[in-house]
Order: structure tokens, then C-alpha cells, then sequence
């Protein structure tokens, strides 16, 4: 909750961790994997990705403690150590992922919807996207009257939907099966190594974690810069255990060919198949809450990453703009007309649900890979800690390097694909950053670098309309 001086406690921002990860994502992790892997190829991913974001969070927990000054969150670390341009690229694909993962949040509820009435389908009926943009600017209108009520709200709907995950883990692990378990192990049919397996679910993986640098990016209400850290590990933690369960149980009471053709939410379907009708409507109704919870928190950060770039002059000055109720008005004006936009194109989409939460995960890529790069060379050049021991700075060094060699992976694992249909956002985007520059009396490019970025992101952009175009990516 906040304070009396308008900050928010550890309970809040803890809360904000837990959700903002616990959204669309974890309800859709069985249809997902099981239609990628089997418990083996399950267990080995969420171990690369848990120890991967574990210490994606320890570096976000050192950075908050040893550069309290950098309160605008992801981005402000891409920009003290690369510069500019990377900085606003940071921002840039952060926010509209931000953007693009909330529009992932009304294809599900309206996908979910869909199982009960069948006007809304898969979530991209012209129904359905009326009611999705209802519901986009109703939350609008209420973000609009306080942040700090907002998050009391994000507070309170975070217990409420966790009870509805805790019951299926419950009723899952009653119903155990381990004969079908072992017959699921290694992939049930499924053909390819367990490599090629377990690389299908990385973007996954990310999707699901998004939202556990949800304190860092609210760390300038917090009352103690020290409730930042604790917030990002213990949501982390708490949520991980969560995720884990939700994958593996249900293979230990359905076929994996089975699961993988559950409609999504998938968690509901599941949990249909082992007590009956009654155990999709518990489950649809706990998603709703979740998601709504989730949209809610990432409505909140979408405006809060806009103006915090316009606040260090990253973005055009317009988007720092806020209300008499203290919030970025003209960020969040911004960030929900593109997220109503997004909602609109789904109509044309084949699967808008995986593609918006590849694209999402995709844009979250660079924004974390770039937190990495300056956590490795924060702790290699020795800035802030000269009056530590030697076995700190070596600690903190080891965490930066594994999160580092993580992220980089992810953007192999993602694939070409996905890497240029970020480009297709990232190169029109750069227009804001020229914008931001000119109001600055600045050169749009002062390094040859941030030139030669550009261009390539441009190249990129254009072989990716090209490949849209010609059915060589399909949406």
C-alpha cells in the first residue's frame, strides 16, 4: 500500500512483482509446452530459465542498491552504459512490448470468454475487439485518477488470484498419476532432440517472467531503495514455484498429445479433464481476475517507462506531461491508443495469442540484454565497489556474466524471425528519438555508431515487411 508521503511499501511493490508476472502467461504454460516438450525437456528449460532470470533479478536487486540515482528502471541502465541511442532503443522496445504483451492479456480473456459464448471465438471477432477496446479505456480512465490508488487495487486483486492457481496445483497433485507421468517423460511421441525441445520454450519462458523488474521500474516511489531488491527476489521466487507446478502436474494426469490440444487458457481445460465441467469455470473465472490484475499492473508500467524517458529528455517532452493526480497522462494516452490499435490488427491474425506473446517476449530481449552488458561492466570496472571485499565484486560479476550469456541465448533461440519483426518497430520508432534530439537543439546521431544501429535496424525492418509480404513470416 502507499504511505502517507505517496510512496509505495514492500508490500506493495512485492506485489507489483507477483502481478505483473502472474498474468496470461502461466494459465497458457500447458497447451505451450506440452506441445513442445515433454517433463524432461520441461524441467531442463525451467532450469535454464529460472537460473537465468534469477540472475537477471540479482542484477536488477545490485543495480537498485549500487545506483540508487537511476530510478527510471530498465532503460536508464542501457543508457549510463552504452549511451544515448541505445538508452532510447531500450525504452522504446521495453514500452512497446509493454504494449504489445497487453494486448496479449485481452486476445486470452476474450479467447476464454469465447469457450462459454462463442460470438467472441478465438479472441479476433469484431465482438470480441469491441469489448477488449471497452475494456482498454475503462482502465484508462481509471489509471487516470492515481497511481498510488491503482496500486492499492493491483494489491488486493494479486491475492485474489493467486487462490484460483493454488487449487489446481491442490487438486492436480491429489490426482497424480505416475504411470502416465513416466509415459510423458521424454516428449510422448513428440519427434527431435531434446535440445530442439527445449529451445521451442525459451520464449516462453520470457513471456511468463516478464513483470520481475516491475519494482526496479517503480523505484522511484519506493519508501526504501532496499525494498526494490527484496520485492524482485521474493516475487521471483514465489511466482517460479507457481509456474513449475502448472507445467509438470498436468502431465502426470493427461497424455502430452492430449494437453497440446487444449484450447487456451489451457490451465482450464486441464483441470475440465480431471473433476469435470465445473473446473474450466473456476479456472476461466480465476484467469479473468489474473488478467485483468496483470493488465492493470502493465498498464501502470507502460505509462511509467514513456514518461520516465521523457523525464531524462529520451523521449519528447510531451510524454513526461502528468495530471493533477500525479500521473503521466499523455504517456498512458499514448501507450493505450497503440495498444487499441494492436487490439484492432488481431482481426487479421492467424493465432494472435502466440504471436503476441513471441513479438512481446522478442521486444523484451534487447532491454534485458543491454541491464546485463552494463551489470558486467559495472562489476568488471570495480564502479562502486571500492570499499568492498574482492569476493563481492567476484560474486556480483559471476551473477552479471550468467544473466549476460542468458539473454544473449534467448536471442538465439528466438530466431531470425522474430529479430526482425522487432526491427519493423524499432527502425520507425527511432522517430521519437530524433524528435526527443531536435527539441534538445542536439544532432540526431552524434556517434557513428548509433548511425550504423539505425540503418541496420531499418535493413532489418524492410526485409521483414518483405517477408510478410511474401508468406515468408506468418502472422
Amino acid at each position: 500500500m502507499a504511505s502517507s508521503d505517496g510512496k509505495m511499501s514492500r508490500l506493495a511493490l512485492t506485489a507489483m512483482v507477483v502481478g505483473s508476472m502472474v498474468g496470461a502467461g502461466i494459465f497458457s504454460l500447458p497447451r505451450t509446452f506440452a506441445g513442445a516438450t515433454g517433463p524432461l525437456g520441461a524441467i531442463i528449460a525451467w532450469i535454464i530459465a529460472g537460473t537465468g532470470m534469477y540472475m537477471l533479478a540479482r542484477v536488477f536487486q545490485f543495480l537498485a542498491q549500487r545506483k540508487p540515482q537511476l530510478d527510471a528502471g530498465v532503460f536508464a541502465y542501457a543508457k549510463e552504459g552504452y549511451g544515448d541511442y541505445p538508452g532510447f532503443l531500450s525504452a522504446f522496445g521495453y514500452w512497446i512490448g509493454s504494449c504489445i504483451g497487453n494486448v496479449s492479456y485481452w486476445v486470452l480473456i476474450k479467447s476464454t470468454l469465447g469457450a462459454f459464448f462463442p460470438v467472441f471465438g478465438d479472441g479476433n471477432t469484431v465482438v470480441a475487439i469491441l469489448i477488449a477496446s471497452a475494456g482498454i479505456w475503462l482502465f484508462h480512465f481509471m489509471i487516470l485518477r492515481g497511481i498510488q490508488q491503482a496500486a492499492a487495487l493491483n494489491t488486493i486483486v494479486t491475492i485474489a488470484k493467486v487462490v484460483p492457481i493454488l487449487v489446481f496445483i491442490a487438486i492436480l497433485i491429489f490426482a497424480f498419476q505416475m504411470d502416465m507421468f513416466r509415459f510423458n517423460f521424454h516428449g510422448g511421441g513428440l519427434e527431435g532432440g531434446i535440445f530442439e525441445q527445449v529451445k521451442a520454450t525459451m520464449f516462453v519462458t520470457v513471456f511468463v517472467f516478464l513483470g520481475i523488474e516491475g519494482a526496479s521500474v517503480y523505484s522511484r516511489y519506493a519508501r526504501d531503495r532496499n525494498d526494490v531488491g527484496f520485492a524482485t527476489i521474493v516475487g521471483f521466487l514465489g511466482v517460479t514455484t507457481l509456474m513449475v507446478l502448472v507445467t509438470l502436474l498436468p502431465y502426470a494426469v493427461l497424455p502430452r498429445e492430449e494437453i497440446a490440444g487444449i484450447r487456451q487458457p489451457s490451465m482450464a481445460g486441464v483441470l475440465e479433464a480431471v473433476v469435470g465441467p465445473w473446473g474450466a469455470v473456476f479456472v476461466s473465472v480465476g484467469l479473468l481476475i489474473s488478467v485483468l490484475g496483470a493488465y492493470l499492473a502493465w498498464s501502470l508500467i507502460c505509462a511509467e517507462v514513456l514518461s520516465a524517458a521523457a523525464r531524462t529528455r529520451d523521449m519528447p517532452a510531451l510524454f513526461a506531461r502528468e495530471n493533477k493526480a500525479k500521473v503521466p497522462s499523455a504517456a498512458l494516452w499514448a501507450s493505450n491508443i497503440v495498444v487499441q490499435l494492436i487490439v484492432i490488427t488481431t482481426y487479421w491474425s492467424n493465432d494472435a495469442f502466440a504471436l503476441m506473446l513471441n513479438l512481446t517476449s522478442a521486444m523484451a530481449l534487447i532491454p534485458f540484454l543491454l541491464v546485463a552488458g552494463y551489470a558486467m561492466k559495472l562489476t568488471t570496472r570495480g564502479d562502486t565497489y571500492e570499499a568492498d571485499p574482492a569476493a563481492a565484486r567476484n560474486r556480483d560479476i559471476l551473477i552479471a556474466a550468467i544473466a549476460l550469456v542468458y539473454t544473449g541465448f534467448l536471442l538465439y533461440a528466438g530466431g531470425l524471425k522474430f529479430i526482425v519483426l522487432s526491427a519493423i518497430l524499432y527502425a520507425p520508432g527511432s522517430l521519437l528519438y530524433i524528435w526527443a534530439r531536435r527539441e534538445q537543439g542536439k544532432k540526431a546521431f552524434e556517434r557513428g555508431g548509433d548511425l550504423i544501429v539505425m540503418v541496420l535496424a531499418s535493413i532489418a525492418a524492410v526485409i521483414g515487411v518483405y517477408w510478410i509480404a511474401t508468406g515468408y513470416i506468418v502472422l
